[in-house]
């Protein structure tokens, strides 16, 4: 799997496991925990200003000389400047989200960087490779954070994504294990994008109390919310029961949504650990993550789940004709 694997190929890495860039939690700790592993760290850059996201690349590159890559959400206010600081550092991967492609791909590529982007449908996976993108990342409905509108599971999306384009394909949403890795390959993955088993590890940069609350979450207790303005999977608090009430009480709850959003409110909860007012995004896999872990030791036992299921499988006679 490893050695011809086009993604391991394209970035220069030992695994397909790829970090997801996660608005509070993945700053350079992370990043560079896990490409010193053998996966592909990425630095979040939807929560930074670009003074700040230029300090955590110039950390990283302190810390490990492992390939690296940038998340850009594309509608950032300051997507000019980000740009150019990608530029001016050499980064050597950019994945872009929530936007066109278009618009900066190839910009970037004549820089020397390869583009990823993420989309949650077969139509926005075309025009992706229309724009001349390098891999797309299909996005299933159980991801967290920001998501698409369709609630198309990652079991659906992914084989109609590979049946509909030819470069590159890494999954999203819903893997948390090895077992599941293995099954995201077996409908059409190069490889896997991991993020809120990643949200649970000691080199995350979100608050101790959003990760414990993590750990502590149950199956339900996440719900995707928030369509009319940009919809989003949150775990549910006293916020997100504000949130709730809003639809209840107002038949055209856009504005009264807008309002109590605000500015900030994910800030609250992941960054500062305000578990009552604070936006706090994360997957369905919350409830199977049981244990706060070093970056390292996820990778490894994504790793061994992934052979330990293979094994089984094989031994249980699965490929035999």
């Amino acid at each position: 799997m490893m050695e011809n694997n086009p993604i391991c190929q394209l970035f220069g890495i030992s695994y397909p496991i790829i970090q997801a860039g996660m608005v509070w939690a993945s700053g350079w700790r992370l990043a560079a925990a896990v490409s010193e592993a053998g996966g592909l760290g990425i630095i979040g850059a939807g929560s930074m200003h670009p003074e700040t996201l230029l300090k955590h690349i110039r950390k990283y590159k302190v810390k490990t000389a492992k390939p690296f890559a940038v998340n850009l959400p594309l509608l950032y206010p300051e997507m000019h400047a980000m740009i150019e600081i990608i530029k001016a550092e050499n980064v050597p991967i950019v994945f872009t989200s929530a936007g066109n492609p278009a618009q900066y791909t190839r910009v970037l590529q004549q820089q020397g960087c390869q583009v990823v982007h993420v989309v949650s449908s077969v139509k926005f996976a075309q025009k992706a490779v229309d724009a001349g993108v390098n891999a797309i990342v299909a996005e299933g409905f159980e991801a967290g954070g920001h998501n698409g509108r369709e609630e198309t599971t990652t079991l659906a999306l992914l084989p109609l994504v590979r049946q509909a384009i030819h470069i590159p394909l890494i999954a999203a949403g819903g893997i948390a294990s090895g077992a599941s890795m293995l099954a995201a390959f077996a409908i059409g993955a190069d490889a896997v994008q991991i993020g809120s088993r990643f949200v649970a590890s000691i080199e995350a940069s979100c608050h101790q109390a959003f990760k414990e609350a993590v750990v502590s979450s149950k199956e339900g207790d996440t719900k995707l919310t928030l369509k009319e303005l940009t919809p989003v999977r949150l775990l549910k608090n006293p916020f997100y029961d504000q949130i709730q009430t809003c639809y209840k009480e107002q038949a055209q709850p856009q504005e009264a949504l807008a309002k109590l959003l605000g500015k900030g409110r994910a800030k609250k909860g992941m960054f500062e650990g305000d578990l009552k007012e604070g936006e706090l995004e994360i997957g369905q896999v919350a409830a199977m993550i049981d244990q706060i872990l070093p970056a390292k030791d996820i990778v490894n036992e994504m790793l061994s789940g992934y052979n330990k299921t293979l094994d089984k499988l094989k031994a249980m006679g699965a490929f035999k004709q």
